[in-house]
């Protein structure tokens, strides 16, 4: 899929956030340039700032960093599928589409969300 695409399909997704609370009046709207551009953002950032995180964190492509915080709580077996599992395999092979996807639509839905908030 064009990064292209999936960017503009997040960038709709994340203006589109429902409140609890809010009164849809006109003035009320999610659709704004502001919000959409900062759910955007942030959920870009997300995207970004995931595999050095990871690396930080200790995931990397050789394996589990000795002396890191991945080494620190990696028990003796680790069961496939389970969140280490996937963190290293996302730190060795680097984040699917998928994942990049749930993170630019998550993290860009908090930003959109914090934005709306702070009007």
């Amino acid at each position: 899929m064009d990064s292209r695409v999936l960017f503009l399909a997040g960038l709709l997704l994340t203006g589109c956030v429902p409140s609890c609370y809010a009164r849809y009046s006109d003035d009320d709207s999610w659709f704004t340039l502001k919000n959409i551009a900062i759910g955007g953002v942030v959920g870009a950032g997300a995207v970004v700032a995931a595999p050095f995180a990871l690396g930080a964190a200790g995931f990397g492509a050789a394996g589990v960093t000795a002396g890191s915080l991945a080494a620190a709580i990696q028990g003796p077996a680790v069961v496939s599928g389970s969140a280490f599992a996937l963190a290293q395999s996302a730190g060795a092979a680097g984040l699917g589409i998928g994942t990049k996807v749930a993170l630019f639509a998550g993290w860009g839905a908090v930003g959109t969300a914090v934005s709306k908030n702070n009007d």
